[in-house]
């Protein structure tokens, strides 16, 4: 009985300390990355209050985001190497100090919602969580499999390459818990064995791994469609330079109004608004506002050996992207300052990756 207690002592105290170490972040972030708040006046352009955002939220997107990169970084990684090489401990590092630095910005901004701050932070402490396991595991037992298999890759880590870039190309326009995992539980399962050791493993950590994230999936969308419901997948801007029949024509476009020459449009969110906006800034349209602001994050990224001409705005934040080379800068600028932007940088690698849009 003695025994009994100490492991269920000792057991405890561990699940403590895990808890502790989670949540240690966002009471950093809570007490020490806010600052004092200005206020900004602006009378919004855009009239119906259902498509205007918090201003503050275009910096507070990120930390999603960054969390899809994460997964950009380890297909990128699995294209020459194994899920070991990747470093799974940076990107918690770029996910929390990233954080800390934009919730200091969005407070300059009209600070964020509690929900927006208790999302940010569920999402980092789930992320923190997956990211340490896949470390423990890939940089110690799937190591030691990938040493025993040799350079060749098996049909399970093939398997395993094709859905880390189709699972982060999906988290770019779509919410995470949508993907189907179970249909890669069964690629997985169907792929031909070629080597015992590694072709058991991966079946076994991917496996178990996809399917406990096929569980939580509908955990999760099932409390979404309890509590907040589904994300609104459409924003509305304000543009000027161009003629309703101009803008209409590029596809994702719906013009809603014409007042003195702006064009209110409504357009899909994510990485199509992106798209999108460099559309209109290469047909001469100027961006006036956006979601009912004047202020917009951007990010850029940058190699050491092909330094961006052309840049503008405020550096607010430089990021380091795991699996790849180089940094990813975050740019606060006027919504006016954006087309001129994307007109000069191009839409690629390096160069504008993502607007961020509240």
């Amino acid at each position: 009985m003695r025994v009994v207690w100490k492991l269920l002592k000792w057991s405890l105290a561990a699940i403590l300390l895990v808890v502790v170490l989670l949540l240690s972040p966002v009471a950093y972030i809570e007490v020490f990355c806010h600052d004092e708040g200005t206020e900004q006046p602006y009378a919004p352009l855009i009239k119906d209050t259902a498509f205007q955002r918090r201003e503050a939220n275009t910096f507070l997107t990120y930390p999603e985001w960054h969390i899809v990169y994460a997964y950009d970084g380890l297909a990128q990684t699995l294209k020459t190497g194994d899920e070991y090489a990747f470093d799974y401990i940076s990107s918690i590092k770029g996910f929390w100090t990233s954080a800390c630095a934009l919730t200091k910005i969005a407070d300059a901004h009209g600070g964020a919602d509690s929900a927006t701050r208790m999302t940010i932070h569920t999402i980092g402490v789930s992320f923190t969580l997956e990211m340490a396991l896949k470390a423990a595991y890939e940089e110690t037992i799937g190591r030691l499999t990938a040493m025993l298999r040799g350079e060749k890759k098996t049909p399970q880590d093939q398997v395993a390459a094709g859905m880390a870039v189709d699972y982060a190309a999906f988290l770019r326009q779509t919410p995470w818990y949508k993907y189907p995992f179970d249909s890669q539980i069964r690629k997985l399962e169907g792929a031909p064995e070629t080597d015992p050791v590694r072709g058991r493993e991966r079946r076994f950590a991917l496996g178990t791994e996809w399917w406990a994230k096929t569980l939580y999936a509908g955990m999760i969308a099932d409390a979404v469609a309890g509590t907040t419901g589904a994300a609104q997948l459409e924003i509305r801007s304000v543009v000027s330079g161009l003629t309703p029949n101009e803008l209409a024509s590029i596809p994702g476009v719906k013009a809603i109004g014409e007042s003195s020459g702006d064009v209110e449009i409504e357009t899909p969110r994510y990485d199509l608004f992106t798209r999108i906006l460099v559309e209109i800034a290469r047909k001469g349209g100027a961006i006036r506002e956006i979601a009912g602001n004047d202020d917009i994050m951007v990010s850029v990224t940058e190699k050491p050996d092909q330094p961006l001409i052309g840049l503008s705005g405020t550096v607010i934040a430089r990021v380091r992207r795991d699996g790849f080379d180089g940094s990813r800068l975050l740019i606060a600028l006027k919504v006016s300052e954006l087309a001129t932007l994307l007109r000069n940088v191009p839409l690629a690698d390096p160069g504008v990756e993502h607007v961020f849009d509240y």
